[in-house]
């Protein structure tokens, strides 16, 4: 669900219900009983750094050796920085990229829950502070959620390993399950990984379950940017939030891709679904304000606004952010938020 949506994650930063929060485990890989590395040796904490090393990953550039297990990680992106705190490693050093404003509540309580008080974070205004990076004498630099590695790579492969993709076409098109599987590959930490994504698994499918109703039941996921009303659950969009709960795309969804998503104020009947999401996360600044969308006769007349199918998708509470670069640390939480929000649209609450 990637697309442009807050300063919360711009391109140098992209990469990311109460009853379900026991379920969530959301960082049980952090501190439980699951404390042994890939081979089977104690963790960081317990016995030797080496087994299972050297770790060597190819990547779009040549390929990366880890020797010995990290200890000391820096991020490069936001994505990053929740792939390290997913996997129970607070980073050396992360990019600023609130810019001063609130963090979000599920990277907030991932931080809590190991600890961490405030990140250290560097000044990304300008992209990437190498300086700020190769003065914490970080072990491995993760890059798995990087748009800026194209001209990074070089500036910080002297500093330390960096760990990121093998195409370049995956800064935007891996899952945040694959980004969390090569990370935690070169961090000797694949069996942490693989208890958060089986945790996010168990979260979703337990609400899909307590919500039969959402089975079959189409939707359409809509974002007013500044320049159009973009159709964002297009047919080739990977299975968001929304289908692992039990939506499907509508028929129209093909009619649109990555590169063709724009619906015309003529065209906005192409929206209409059993449950239509829309959200906007820039405001009134968006190519129509919320008033004006809402109040358009054409929108106003669509079956699912009609019959009270229709919901609003928070982008002041990092949610729209969320759907579009789901993380390891996001991905449980919007399972959390979304439910409701879902439960009371298929209801016509």
């Amino acid at each position: 669900m990637h697309h442009p949506t807050t300063s919360r994650r711009p391109a140098r930063a992209l990469a990311t219900v109460a009853a379900l929060a026991a379920c969530l485990g959301l960082l049980t890989a952090c501190g439980g009983d699951d404390t042994k590395d890939d081979k089977g040796s104690p963790a960081a904490s317990g016995g030797p750094a080496t087994a299972g090393f050297p770790v060597k990953l190819p990547n779009a550039w040549g390929s990366t050796e880890v020797k010995e297990k990290p200890v000391k990680v820096a991020t490069v992106s936001d994505g990053d920085t929740a792939i390290a705190l997913a996997l129970g490693i607070v980073p050396v050093i992360t990019p600023d990229v609130e810019d001063g404003g609130e963090v979000a509540a599920f990277k907030q309580r991932a931080i809590d829950k190991l600890g961490a008080g405030k990140l250290k974070t560097y000044d990304d205004t300008d992209g990437t502070a190498y300086e700020d990076i190769a003065a914490e004498e970080p072990d491995v630099i993760l890059g798995m959620g990087s748009w800026s590695m194209q001209a990074d790579y070089a500036k910080l492969t002297p500093i330390a390993p960096v760990v990121t993709f093998t195409d370049k076409k995956h800064a935007d098109t891996l899952t945040w399950e694959e980004r969390l599987r090569i990370a935690a590959k070169a961090l000797g930490r694949t069996g942490e990984a693989e208890k958060v994504i089986a945790d996010n698994d168990k979260a979703t499918k337990a609400a899909a379950a307590a919500h039969p109703e959402f089975k079959g039941k189409t939707y359409t996921y809509a974002v007013v940017h500044p320049e159009q009303v973009s159709f964002m659950s297009y047919a080739d969009q990977d299975p968001g939030p929304f289908e692992r709960l039990g939506f499907t795309k509508t028929t129209k969804a093909r009619g649109y891709g990555p590169d063709k998503n724009g619906v015309s104020l003529e065209n906005l009947d192409q929206l209409d679904a059993d449950v239509l999401l829309v959200t906007y996360p820039f405001g009134d600044k968006g190519v129509l304000s919320p008033k004006e969308l809402e109040g358009n006769k054409l929108f106003r007349s669509l079956g699912a606004v009609k019959n009270k199918h229709f919901a609003v998708i928070p982008s002041e509470n990092s949610l729209a952010t969320a759907i579009a670069y789901p993380d390891a640390l996001s991905a449980p939480w919007v399972t959390e938020q979304l439910t409701p929000i879902l439960a009371k649209a298929v209801a016509g609450e």
